[in-house]
């Protein structure tokens, strides 16, 4: 049986770690709150900002495509960029975004990745080595000024023709208890097949939508990326949150279990010295 001060010494432990869980359970909640108003609130409007491309790219003439709209023939390589957290402590989230990773790197695609947030910056440079470059994530709500270099890179290598497609692996936010890891094709954009010609609608552009069209799809792809960022970020507190909230309870647990066995040998101990004290007493008397 452990002794008393052994008890003592895990059941002072484990109150530490329910405090620490606790407070670090409280800081993700009060992010989350604001992470989801910013992820929510920007998600219909890139709905609609890509609904808008794609219906506009299905009306330009062959002859005025934008590269974002063609396939880069030239190359056969594929741009992924990878979205995760800089710190753990997120449940099976960061498990969850590797085995995505690893799943698609059994593709027979040849890939260069750009990754953002050193929890998977580690395994992926581990994994290959064809990391174009490295990013932190942060621990607030992403700034859309984090979008810009990693645009760069995109319009670098993919207006360059160095890789023919852009895809992207990040946490979607679905709820506080689910975060699912996805790939999305970022580039070229696809043309939705309308199935009949009856749905289609007529809109009159002014100016010329060859006119507008590079502007809004520069404005598509940086909103885009923000959009995905946003849902990574949101989709960590979630995670950590609700990790730390099982932390918390879990180590209650022990804390309810170590005091009643710290009682039941401190009991012991009490009734072994009365014991003791009687049989030294009736030894004295005879």
């Amino acid at each position: 049986m452990a002794s008393l001060i052994h008890l003592k010494r895990r059941i002072n432990a484990s109150q530490n770690v329910s405090k620490t869980t606790k407070a670090m359970q409280m800081i993700a909640a009060s992010k989350l709150k604001r992470a989801q108003e910013a992820a929510l609130s920007t998600r219909p409007y890139v709905e609609k900002l890509t609904t808008l491309s794609q219906g506009m790219i299905s009306k330009i003439s062959t002859e005025n495509k934008h590269p974002y709209m063609e396939q880069q023939i030239g190359s056969s390589k594929t741009l992924l960029i990878i979205l995760s957290p800089d710190k753990g402590l997120c449940g099976g989230l960061i498990t969850n975004l590797t085995r995505e990773f690893l799943r698609y790197k059994k593709t027979d695609e040849i890939t260069e990745y750009v990754v953002i947030g050193k929890k998977l910056e580690t395994r992926v440079t581990h994994v290959t080595n064809e990391v174009l470059a490295t990013f932190s994530f942060g621990t607030t709500i992403p700034t859309f000024d984090m979008v810009y270099p990693i645009s760069s890179i995109i319009n670098e290598y993919y207006l360059g023709k160095k890789v023919d497609k852009v895809k992207i692996l990040y946490a979607r936010y679905n709820s506080i208890f689910s975060q699912s890891p996805q790939i999305v094709n970022l580039l070229p954009i696809e043309i939705p097949q309308t199935e009949s010609k009856q749905e289609e609608q007529f809109f009159l552009f002014e100016p010329a939508i060859s006119d507008i069209l590079p502007e809004l799809l520069k404005h598509y792809l940086e909103m885009s990326l923000y959009q995905f960022l946003l849902e990574s970020f949101v989709s960590e507190q979630g995670a950590r949150m609700i990790a730390m909230q099982n932390a918390t309870n879990n180590a209650n647990d022990i804390i309810e279990d170590l005091k009643l066995e710290y009682n039941k040998t401190r009991q012991a101990k009490i009734t072994g010295e009365i014991l003791d004290l009687a049989g030294g007493a009736h030894i004295a008397h005879e």
